[in-house]
């Protein structure tokens, strides 16, 4: 009997850790994204633009300040969502710590990319919102848990009763003009924000679709969603980085 219910459970388990790793590939990928488009030179992604701010001004880490800010993002949803939001959702720390940890080692490891010229940076520019979007889809489409980022838009359009996707822009909005006023107390210019962080807003969403309309695995993916309960509450997702 226990033979029986185990080779039931095992096609379940398989898909289930088939999910969890591509949504642990997709954490590493979208931080690597992040440290891409950043090394542009052109302003970061929206979700990065505060703590690249912070971290021209203070000795600690892109990847350093992303931790905070991430940790207050986690913080933030069970207030908001005080008891809806699943245990389970705490495992977002154990995310935050890899990506966060994943764009400094990104950082480290394009420290041979100084793209100079217009030209060459904003090809720098638009291989790092290639290389995120990818992330974006690859983390989303197993449906495994949420990111802190896209937790906080979920928790916000939860209490607001919002449609998620506007959420999201505000939310990007804002983190942009709290980084742009920052930068301005700090550095007395704009500092670490500038068209790339525009750009990135506007096209990494669009790249998403591609990818997902497009790459084939991804539907695989979330077909495998049949065959494991995911971790989280599914919002009406629109994900850019």
């Amino acid at each position: 009997m226990n033979i029986e219910k185990e080779r039931k459970n095992a096609p379940s388990r398989l898909s289930f850790a088939v999910r969890c790793a591509a949504f642990a590939a997709g954490v590493v990928i979208n931080s690597f994204g992040i440290a891409f488009i950043t090394k542009a030179a052109l302003g970061t992604s929206p979700i990065s633009s505060l703590p690249y701010v912070l971290s021209l001004a203070f000795p600690l880490s892109l990847g350093g300040f992303s931790f905070i800010m991430n940790m207050l993002f986690i913080a933030a949803q069970f207030i908001l969502m005080r008891g809806v939001i699943k245990p389970v959702q705490l495992l977002q720390i154990l995310v935050n710590v890899v990506f966060s940890s994943a764009i400094d080692v990104s950082m480290s490891l394009l420290g041979w990319l100084n793209p100079s010229g217009i030209a060459a940076r904003c090809l720098s520019l638009l291989a790092g919102c290639v290389i995120l979007a990818f992330g974006v889809a690859l983390e989303v489409a197993p449906g495994v848990l949420l990111v802190p980022g896209e937790g906080m838009v979920h928790a916000l359009a939860y209490r607001t009763h919002a449609r998620f996707g506007s959420v999201k822009v505000a939310f990007d909005l804002t983190l942009m003009l709290s980084a742009a006023a920052l930068s301005l107390i700090l550095f007395g210019r704009f500092n670490g924000i500038g068209a790339g962080t525009i750009v990135s807003a506007l096209l990494v969403g669009r790249f998403v679709n591609l990818f997902n309309r497009c790459f084939k695995p991804l539907s695989a993916l979330r077909g495998l969603k049949e065959l494991a309960s995911p971790a989280g509450p599914p919002p009406d997702r629109q994900s850019a980085a």
